[in-house]
């Protein structure tokens, strides 16, 4: 059995797309799904698709060991970030590597790093004038968005389109191809 460990930040439709594409596999289970938001989305999502689903605070994340130990109690095969907005403490790349991944709305290395997420993303996209734009998965290194790249997906970017139009294709791309990039993993 594969267990994975989904880490989010919002309203979690990626969390619930990738529990969906998985609850027929009886090899993937989704051991947990951690927050850092009271008042995120993904907490409703997850009590709806009956997935264990923990807030932990900032505290606990990057002053302590307090969640490194409880996913080193998991042991998770794969840690996947979806839509998950906080650094990830060396402390975790080190004690998994190559178990972290991270889905950005953009073709990396293009408009990645420091408060480059959602909206921001797609409105740097729009004011650049951008012929295309996509996704890019990639594993988890200290740095922000510098992690070795492993699937990419693009998408044509119209002059008319309005970010928030661009962000639709960003998110067709993300439900397309995300599960199956974590499946094609977790197999290897």
């Amino acid at each position: 059995m594969k267990r994975i460990v989904l880490l989010a930040s919002g309203s979690g439709s990626n969390v619930e797309n990738i529990a969906n594409f998985f609850k027929d596999d009886p090899k993937v289970t989704i051991a947990t799904v951690f927050t850092n938001k009271r008042d995120a989305k993904v907490i409703d999502r997850c009590n709806r698709l009956e997935i264990s689903v923990l807030y932990f605070n900032k505290q606990s994340f990057s002053k302590s060991d307090c969640l490194l130990d409880i996913l080193k109690s998991i042991n998770p095969d794969l840690i996947v970030l979806a839509g998950f907005l906080l650094k990830i403490p060396e402390s975790f790349v080190h004690s998994f590597p190559n178990k972290i991944i991270n889905i950005h709305p953009a073709l990396l290395p293009k408009y990645g790093g420091k408060g480059m997420y959602g909206m921001n993303v797609h409105n740097a996209v729009k004011n650049n004038k951008e012929v295309e734009t996509g996704i890019t998965i990639h594993y988890v290194t200290k740095n922000y968005d510098e992690g070795a790249v492993i699937f990419q997906a693009k998408t044509a970017v119209a002059d008319t389109d309005s970010p928030e139009a661009i962000a639709e294709k960003v998110h067709g791309l993300e439900y397309e191809h995300f599960p199956k990039v974590i499946q094609q993993l977790l197999s290897n």
